[in-house]
C-alpha cells in the first residue's frame, strides 16, 4: 500500500463504522456502546482511486497508564506514530468535548498530517458541531456520514491535499514477468506423488481460541516480540478478531487473536454475542486452530466444548496448556493432562498438546512445530490403491456385522478431499452400517496412516447396480 492512515477520536464517534466503509467489509465490531474497539485493527482501504492501509483504533479517554483505558490509549498512540496521516473523527451531532481538544493537541505536537472529519453530519442539528470543529485549529473539517457513505469524495480530496499527490499516488513499479507454467488441459489428473506433496512454504492461517483470560493475546505478543495486542488481568479484554503476521523459519504465519468464549448460557449481552460470532468466523477462516487452556484450571466443560466445536468445523487442532510457569509439580500435572486428554477427547485421538507459557516464552517453538505438523496431517492425501489394500485388511481382521441376517460388504474406498481428510466407501446398505464400525474404521485410519488429532470424515454410499432399471426377462 502507498501510505498508512490511522482513524482516531474519542469513543462512539463512528471510527469503526468509517473503517468498515473504507475497507468495504464489516470487519470491525460496531455497536452503540462506547468503547467497543480496544485493539488497533489494520485493513486495506479503497477510497475512489486511493489505495492505502488503514488502522482502526480505540477511543481516546483520559486515564492512568495502569488502567485498561490507559493501555488502550497507548495502543492508539502507537497507531498514530505508525501512520503517515491521521483521520481525526469528531461527532458533529453531539459537538466537541474536552477529550477532542486533548486529542487535537496530541496530534498537533506530533507534526504529522491530520484530516479533521465531522461524522454524523447528516443528522438534524449537526451544523453547530460542524462549525464548532473549526476551533480545534486543524483546518476545515470534512462533513461525512460513515454510516450512509456521504461525503466520501470530499474525504478523498482532503487526504490527497494533506499528503500531496506524489505521496498519495506513488509511481508503481513495472510488474516483473514471472515464470508461469500453464498445464495442458489433457493433464487434468495429478499423479499421486504430486497430491501427496505438502508445500511448507505457503502462508499458514492460525486462530487462537479459548476461554476468557486464558492468555491468548499474551501468547501472540510473545510470538511477535512486542505489545501488539492489549493484555491485562481483566477477563474479556479482546473483542475483535485481530490478525497479525510474522515469519517463522521462513514461512509467513497469519495469526488471529479472538475473544474469549464463555458458555452459551452466560452470553447475554449483544456485544459479547458479536464478539463470539467474530471468533467463530475466525475459526472457519483458519486452517489450524490453537485452543489455549489455563494449565492451572484445565479441562473445564467449556474447554472441551470449544475443542469439539473446532473439530466439527473440520479444522486441525492443537492444545496449548498456557501458564505452565505457575504449575508447581510439572511432571505430575503433565501425566494427568495426558490421561485426561485421551479420556475426555476421544474424537481427536492423538491430538497434539504442548505445555507453554506466553509470559516467559517457554514452549513456543515446540508449539509452532506442532501447529505446522497438524497442518501437514490436515492436508494429507492417501492413494486409492493403499486405501483399498488397507480396507481389505481391516475387514479381514474385524468383518462388518450382519444386519437382519445379511452381511454388510465394503467394496471400494477412496479419498475424496483433504483439509480435513474425507473418504468415501462404496458398500451395500450404507444406512445399516453401525456407528461403532465407522469409529473402528476412523481409528484404524489414524493409527495406520499416521493422522493423529485431525478430524476424519467417512462417507458411505450404495454401490452402483448395473441392472437397476432394466426389465426382468420372463
Amino acid at each position: 500500500m502507498s501510505f498508512t492512515v490511522a482513524i482516531v477520536g474519542r469513543p462512539n464517534v463512528g471510527k469503526s463504522t468509517l473503517f468498515n466503509r473504507l475497507v468495504g467489509k464489516k470487519l470491525a465490531l460496531v455497536d452503540d456502546t462506547p468503547g467497543v474497539t480496544r485493539d488497533r485493527r489494520p485493513g486495506d482501504a479503497k477510497l475512489v482511486d486511493l489505495r492505502f492501509r488503514i488502522i482502526d483504533t480505540a477511543g481516546l479517554e483520559d486515564a492512568g497508564p495502569e488502567t485498561l483505558e490507559g493501555r488502550m490509549r497507548a495502543q492508539t498512540e502507537a497507531a498514530i506514530d505508525e501512520a503517515d496521516l491521521s483521520l481525526f473523527v469528531v461527532d458533529a451531532k453531539m459537538g466537541l468535548t474536552h477529550v477532542d481538544k486533548t486529542l487535537a493537541d496530541m496530534l498537533r505536537k506530533r507534526g504529522k498530517p491530520v484530516v479533521l472529519v465531522a461524522n454524523k453530519s447528516e443528522a438534524k442539528g449537526s451544523d453547530g458541531g460542524f462549525y464548532d470543529a473549526f476551533t480545534l485549529g486543524l483546518g476545515e473539517p470534512v462533513p461525512i456520514s460513515a454510516e450512509h457513505g456521504q461525503g466520501m469524495i470530499d474525504l478523498r480530496d482532503a487526504i490527497v491535499e494533506a499528503l500531496g499527490e506524489d505521496r498519495a499516488f506513488p509511481e508503481e513499479d513495472d510488474v516483473a514477468e514471472t515464470d508461469v507454467v500453464l498445464r495442458s488441459t489433457d493433464d487434468d489428473e495429478e499423479d499421486e506423488e504430486a497430491l501427496a506433496h505438502y508445500d511448507d512454504s505457503k502462508p499458514l492461517r492460525v486462530a487462537i481460541v479459548g476461554r476468557p483470560n486464558a492468555g491468548k493475546s499474551t501468547l501472540i505478543n510473545r510470538f511477535l516480540g512486542e505489545d501488539r495486542l492489549l493484555t491485562g488481568p481483566e477477563a474479556g479484554i479482546t473483542r475483535d478478531s485481530i490478525s497479525v503476521e510474522w515469519d517463522w523459519r521462513g514461512r509467513t504465519i497469519k495469526m488471529f487473536d479472538t475473544a474469549g468464549m464463555r458458555r452459551k448460557a452466560r452470553v447475554t449481552e449483544k456485544l459479547e454475542k458479536l464478539s463470539v460470532a467474530d471468533a467463530l468466523r475466525a475459526i472457519r477462516f483458519a486452517e489450524t486452530v490453537v485452543i489455549v487452556f489455563d494449565a492451572t484450571i484445565p479441562f473445564e466443560k467449556q474447554d472441551i466444548q470449544i475443542v469439539d466445536l473446532v473439530l466439527r468445523e473440520g479444522r486441525a487442532a492443537v492444545l496449548a496448556f498456557n501458564k505452565w510457569d505457575l504449575v508447581e509439580e510439572p511432571q505430575a500435572v503433565l501425566a494427568d493432562l495426558r490421561e485426561k486428554t485421551e479420556r475426555l477427547l476421544p474424537q481427536a485421538r492423538g491430538i497434539r498438546a504442548v505445555p507453554m507459557s506466553g509470559q516467559t516464552g517457554y514452549g513456543l517453538d515446540k508449539l509452532m512445530q506442532s501447529i505446522t505438523d497438524a497442518d501437514r496431517v490436515w492436508n494429507k492425501r492417501i492413494s486409492t490403491a493403499k486405501l483399498n489394500r488397507w480396507l481389505d485388511t481391516v475387514q479381514t481382521q474385524h468383518p462388518p456385522p450382519a444386519v437382519s441376517g445379511r452381511r454388510l460388504k465394503l467394496k471400494y474406498m477412496t479419498q475424496v478431499k483433504a483439509r480435513p481428510p474425507a473418504f468415501m466407501i462404496s458398500c451395500t446398505r450404507p444406512d445399516s452400517v453401525p456407528e461403532s464400525y465407522i469409529r473402528y474404521l476412523t481409528n484404524g485410519l489414524r493409527a495406520d496412516f499416521d493422522m493423529p488429532g485431525v478430524p476424519i470424515r467417512i462417507h458411505l454410499r450404495a454401490a452402483d447396480n448395473p441392472f437397476e432399471g432394466k426389465k426382468r426377462r420372463r
